[in-house]
């Protein structure tokens, strides 16, 4: 009986004791065995947490694929001016416009009643606006529509374009030089068609030489004037005698003036031109 009450007691004794030395011993080791499954549980929480991620991503690439947003188209407002000149329709097509030409009713309307006009001059310009805007709707490289927006305070067709502008936020093109100074005083940008093609003319460069044809006299005794391409002026000095042919000659200043530019040049040293009216100068005696 009594060793029955003492062994369970000793053997409590001695597997506690042996089991705290195991434990002590032991102790990195465990250390590191709960260490190393607490670490993976957050490699895997983390790991899910990255696929969750990568599954939203997925989703938002798929809605773009299926629903693409639609940008917002810039709005451009054509001028009467802009449309007869006619430059227009071949600028859409380069790709250098981008957005929707506008064409207000109220400019539509004074296309109308210039080509109505009883002057000749106004009505072929008239005509050859309502052309060009025909034109232009049936090429459709640029995207252009009539609208029927008004502004009812203004009566003059310039400053319903610049008040349109300013509502819009949009620029107009134009090759109206006064509507050009009131828009931008305004605070309205304006993309001038004369200025764009002077910026794309071909630069000459003082000494460069050129074959240009003498057309007609200039200012100053013995000058000739011819023309390039791009209706470039160039006054060539001692140019005259040339009348009627072509000639080389050499660049010698390039002026940039408010109509333009203007190129002079005198005849190259050996040159004694090209056409059949040529007859050399006659010589002083």
């Amino acid at each position: 009986g009594t060793w029955g009450r003492i062994l369970p007691f000793v053997g409590t004794v001695v597997c506690g004791g042996l089991g705290l030395t195991l434990a002590v011993q032991r102790k990195s080791e465990m250390a590191h065995l709960f260490q190393t499954a607490f670490t993976s549980r957050r490699m895997r929480e983390r790991d899910r947490e990255e696929e969750r991620e990568k599954e939203k991503e997925r989703g938002k690439e798929h809605d773009k694929e299926h629903n693409p947003q639609v940008q917002p188209v810039t709005q451009i407002l054509l001028d009467t001016s802009a449309i007869i000149d006619g430059r227009i329709a071949d600028i859409s097509q380069t790709g250098f416009v981008s957005g929707a030409l506008v064409v207000p009713r109220f400019v539509l309307n004074e296309l109308q009643r210039i080509a109505d006009s009883a002057d000749t001059m106004r009505r072929n310009r008239g005509r050859r606006g309502l052309d060009m805007l025909n034109r232009l709707q049936k090429e459709a490289t640029v995207p252009i529509e009539i609208t029927d927006a008004d502004v009812e305070d203004v009566v003059e067709v310039d400053g319903k374009l610049v008040k349109m502008a300013r509502t819009l936020h949009c620029p107009i093109i134009t090759n109206d030089f006064n509507l050009n100074r009131v828009a931008e005083l305004q605070g309205v940008k304006v993309l001038n068609i004369n200025e764009l093609a002077n910026a794309v003319k071909p630069v000459l460069l003082p000494g460069e030489d050129i074959h240009i044809k003498i057309m007609q006299d200039g200012k100053e005794l013995g000058q000739g004037v011819g023309y390039l391409d791009d209706g470039t002026m160039i006054v060539v000095e001692g140019g005259r005698q040339y009348m009627g042919m072509t000639v080389e000659v050499t660049v010698t200043r390039v002026l940039q003036t408010v109509a333009g530019r203007m190129i002079f040049a005198h005849p190259k040293q050996g040159s004694n031109g090209s056409g059949p009216s040529f007859q050399p100068p006659p010589k002083l005696r």
